[in-house]
């Protein structure tokens, strides 16, 4: 029989049968190899049953109290004791130290801290954050691994998601509205909408740079800035016939957050956003009555990376355990 048949006679065998017949070898004892390998107990008598069913040969003696080598047991062993640690330092060596890209827009939310030293400490892997102003955070171009999202997520992104979270909206006014019939001379680059502001949308906008609380329903007759690339919040969140006008449009969101400032109109935002992203031309004000903005966890719903599925795994795990 040549190398190549021979090889064929033996494509039952994986990894884990090797690893398990291994670790029973020097733990001498199922009970201990299989805590060590974190399985069942039962699941490791069966691997190696497979591997000496695989090789036609017993490779253990069994007693109640003990476990011993046969002379085929002890070959085997001999040569796979050294071969293992060689086989995955080749395995690691191609790639080096495993790194997976998280993607998000903004920023990125609390719980992403915990999630991401868990996948550390799972996996020895290593995360780098990736930010990019793209409806899926750099996931459509292949710039990211695995992505943070707010907002819906569109049915037809070919992506599997989970709810990592639920936060609350918050209003951004700016302290200083434009004045009635102002143009769009002063807007900043890249932004588009109305010539200006009407009387009534004026004078709203300056009522409302002095309120606390606002209920959902009142922005409905104010001027809205919306982000159409990443932001979580347009005119179709309320009523059909009860929805705010676009003031003006932005591409990311430091955009949005200049041209809220720039006194245009009024924004919302996920209230993360107002902790962590003062402006001195905005106010953030609370909102009453506001849908919440879920939080999603995508990665493509095909030929996913496999450190994104372990992260995705644990990102629904903690969901669903409400951490």
């Amino acid at each position: 029989m040549n190398d190549d048949r021979a090889l064929h006679a033996f494509d039952g065998i994986e990894l884990r049968h090797l690893r398990g017949f291994v670790a029973v070898v020097e733990e001498r004892s199922f009970t201990h190899a299989a805590a060590l390998l974190r399985i069942g107990q039962p699941a490791l008598t069966r691997t190696v049953r497979a591997l000496e069913s695989t090789l036609g040969t017993r490779l253990l003696d069994r007693t109640t109290r003990r476990v011993e080598l046969t002379d085929a047991g002890r070959r085997l062993h001999a040569d796979l004791a050294p071969l293992l640690p060689r086989l995955a330092a080749a395995l690691r060596a191609p790639t080096g130290p495993a790194t997976l890209r998280l993607g998000f827009t903004a920023l990125l939310p609390a719980v992403c801290t915990a999630l991401t030293a868990d996948f550390e400490a799972a996996t020895g892997a290593g995360v780098r954050l990736v930010r990019r102003d793209s409806p899926l955070a750099g996931l459509e171009t292949g710039e990211s691994d695995v992505v943070v999202l707010r907002g819906e997520v569109p049915r037809d992104a070919g992506l599997r998601t989970t709810v990592l979270l639920h936060e609350s909206r918050v209003a951004a006014v700016p302290r200083a509205p434009l004045p009635a019939g102002s143009r769009t001379a002063g807007r900043p680059p890249g932004h588009a909408g109305m010539d200006g502001l009407t009387d009534a949308q004026a004078a709203a906008l300056r009522a409302v740079a002095r309120r606390r609380v606002l209920d959902w329903a009142e922005l409905a007759e104010l001027p809205l800035v919306v982000n159409t690339v990443t932001g979580s919040t347009r005119p179709e969140l309320w009523p059909a016939g009860r929805q705010p006008q676009r003031a003006c449009t932005a591409g990311n969101f430091d955009e949005w957050l200049e041209a809220v400032a720039a006194g245009h109109g009024v924004g919302v935002a996920a209230e993360p956003v107002a902790q962590r992203h003062t402006h001195p031309g905005i106010r953030y004000v609370r909102l009453k009555n506001a849908p919440p903005v879920p939080v999603h966890l995508a990665l493509p719903a095909r030929d996913a990376h496999p450190l994104a599925e372990r992260f995705f795994a644990l990102g629904a795990r903690d969901a669903s355990d409400g951490r």
